[in-house]
């Protein structure tokens, strides 16, 4: 078993709460080197067994590489802004291309475009009681982002997610790339609780690209 906090390894939980609680666990090896091909770097994720592990490759221009337990992805929204909050980046370059990032308080945002999200399907439920009612996982097949408006004069979202693959991942707990997409299809800003009470925020801009933000904290080695 590799040793998290030593080794260049660190934890992440990104998309916190108000009171620091809850948020996405990420991990982030800092020194990508030591993990030299995508074959060692998909086996890293594995035992790690978190959402995403984020590879740091060059740690000033801001280029990463993003691993589920099971699949590389060009983009995922956790990881890029854990990562750019960790490393104090104003970019960050996923195999997507550039990524920028702003910090606002206690808020790290990143700009992103709708298509470079993973396809979802984002289903709309009638009441949040629904939504929490929803055993994990739903029955079906493929990636569900369940949600439902817990205000929607304010914006206010709440929200699963069901990766729905055999990668040990049975709910995610944050997931910044289907917050792009419900805001894209809304087309408007939302402040979304997903999970057991993470915290994700978005923007869309005039450009029809979209700001999603939240906080991040370092949690200790284990």
């Amino acid at each position: 078993m590799t040793d998290i906090g030593s080794g260049g390894i660190e934890v992440l939980s990104v998309f916190c709460a108000g009171d620091g609680r809850h948020g996405n666990r990420l991990g982030v090896v800092r020194h990508g080197r030591d993990y030299p091909d995508e074959a060692s770097r998909q086996a890293l994720a594995a035992e790690l067994g978190f959402s995403e592990t984020v590879f740091v490759d060059d740690p000033e221009r801001g280029y990463v590489d993003i691993y589920t337990p099971g699949v590389r992805l060009p983009f995922a929204g956790h990881p890029l802004v854990g990562a750019a909050w960790l490393l104090d980046l104003e970019l960050v370059n996923p195999p997507v291309g550039e990524v920028w990032v702003r910090q606002d308080g206690e808020f790290t945002w990143i700009t992103a475009r709708p298509e470079w999200a993973p396809p979802r399907t984002l289903c709309r439920y009638g009441t949040a009681a629904e939504v929490n009612a929803l055993p994990a996982p739903p029955p079906g097949e493929g990636w569900l982002y369940a949600w439902a408006w817990e205000d929607e004069s304010a914006g206010r979202v709440r929200a699963r997610a069901f990766p729905r693959r055999d990668d040990g991942i049975v709910e995610d707990e944050a997931t910044g790339a289907a917050a792009l997409l419900l805001t894209a299809e809304l087309g408007r800003a939302l402040n979304i609780t997903q999970g057991r009470g993470s915290q994700i925020l978005t923007a869309p801009g005039p450009d029809g690209s979209i700001e999603v933000g939240g906080r991040v904290r370092l949690l200790p080695p284990r």
